[in-house]
């Protein structure tokens, strides 16, 4: 008998909160982004609360200026790392971008991840479309957005080979005989492709989950099919259930066109949540953090999504009308759709539009009382439009508190969510299987 389907929850952590203004909440400990204490204290109130995963996002460079946001982050690998030393069983998921690595060296990290936490980590595949972050790599400006994935494309082909270079019975000898393996169990893959030469193996065996979870964000054309050919959890951002509800029939589908089963790839949107007692106390504290916000930085943020000169914003009119006409965006297309989307379909001002994204930055926002919040989770969940979500609290701890205090008990008596872990790794908190090691069939030959 087949069990029920569950609800997946990943807890999205942020040194302050998702929302801009979070730093400015008197008692959030500043500089606490850099205290590998404060992260670990989140990551262990994530696993008793049962989460699949704690996730984090990065960039190898500043996303926007200091002057008005709290910049600076550590290696997001190097800290969970750290994390998985003080935790047993939370899924680990870090963003590391494959315009600015090398395919080896990455394979090697993740790679070390995964056996370090028992078969714990996933990595979230970015292509980083800050043009400022090329510099820091020598760069004048970022690949074009069709060049990005299609490097990513081959990036994550050489990174899944390494993971594969050990056979799963690599340790063929003895001591008394001397020998230890071969070159049948220990392989080179000799990769020779259009933007890498790599010719292996990996210093790091299979791990017990065979290889990191491969987790993707692009909603683009490009992005979408790239998700369909590679991830296995799809963060995504739909503000609304029938947005949610169209991507994840599309993205399905395009799984399925791919060759794959779509029940093992979770849609996992954001979802920023403002818990209160009441309705009007949940609409107290989001209102509270929208008046915290600072519109200049807002404006900069806007600005760079929309690869639009700022000082053509104007925060009591409406987005100019050129920028609807078509043009070809470069950086982040997908959120940048989304954000002339929503701003055109709700007839906002620069400044609504501004408030909606100081918040969850075009993610689904859900303002009310627990059970309206479980209600708002289980309606998406049952309803065609997610596999669950990345859970994005506002302000930290506060908001990640509320959430486990009040939601998730909710969620758990409804049979959504699970009381008690199951299993050991990432893979088996998302139900997906261990894949198959791609040079296997070099060896059976």
């Amino acid at each position: 008998m087949s069990q029920p389907r569950r609800l997946h929850l990943n807890a999205f952590l942020m040194p302050y909160g998702q929302h801009e203004a979070a730093w400015r909440v008197p008692g959030t400990p500043l500089n606490a982004e850099f205290d590998p204490q404060y992260w670990v204290g989140l990551a262990r109130k994530a696993e008793a609360a049962k989460f699949d995963s704690i996730f984090f996002a990065d960039a190898p460079g500043h996303w926007n200026s200091s002057d008005f946001q709290p910049q600076g982050s550590l290696d997001p690998l190097i800290l969970l790392t750290a994390i998985a030393m003080a935790t047993e069983r939370i899924g680990l998921i870090g963003t590391v971008s494959t315009t600015y690595n090398s395919p080896y060296n990455l394979a090697r990290r993740f790679g070390s991840l995964d056996h370090i936490s028992g078969g714990r980590a996933g990595w979230n595949i970015v292509t980083t479309s800050d043009r400022k972050i090329a510099r820091n790599f020598g760069l004048e400006d970022r690949p074009d957005h069709l060049d990005r994935y299609r490097r990513a494309d081959e990036f994550v082909d050489v990174v899944t080979k390494l993971w594969d270079s050990w056979t799963d019975d690599y340790i063929v000898g003895s001591r008394e005989s001397g020998r230890y393996s071969d070159d049948r169990h220990i392989r080179e893959i000799n990769h020779r492709g259009e933007f890498y030469s790599v010719a292996g193996p990996l210093t790091v065996p299979r791990s017990p989950q065979g290889r990191p979870v491969l987790v993707q964000a692009g909603s683009s054309e490009n992005g979408k099919n790239f998700g369909a050919k590679w991830g296995e959890a799809i963060f995504t951002a739909q503000p609304t259930l029938k947005d949610g509800q169209q991507f994840y029939a599309d993205f399905k589908a395009r799984v399925a066109a791919a060759g794959r089963d779509p029940r093992f790839v979770k849609v996992l949107p954001g979802l920023q949540p403002f818990i209160g007692s009441t309705e009007q106390e949940a609409q107290e504290r989001a209102q509270y953090l929208d008046d915290l916000r600072v519109p200049e930085r807002g404006l900069e943020a806007l600005g760079d999504f929309l690869e639009w000169p700022v000082e053509e914003l104007e925060l009591d009119k409406p987005l100019p009308a050129e920028l609807y006409q078509p043009r070809t965006i470069e950086g982040d297309r997908s959120r940048a759709e989304l954000i002339l989307k929503f701003a055109a379909e709700e007839k906002l001002t620069v400044r609504q539009l501004l408030s909606y994204l100081g918040g969850a930055r075009g993610h689904f926002t859900v303002i009310g009382t627990p059970e309206q919040i479980a209600d708002t989770i289980e309606e998406w969940f049952t309803n065609g439009a997610a596999d669950g979500f990345n859970v994005m609290p506002p302000v930290f701890p506060e908001s990640l508190d509320l959430f486990i205090e009040h939601v998730i008990p909710i969620l758990q008596r409804r049979g959504l969510f699970r009381t008690e872990y199951t299993g050991r790794t990432l893979r088996e908190h998302y139900g997906l299987p261990v894949p198959a090691n791609r040079l296997d069939q070099v060896v059976q030959s």
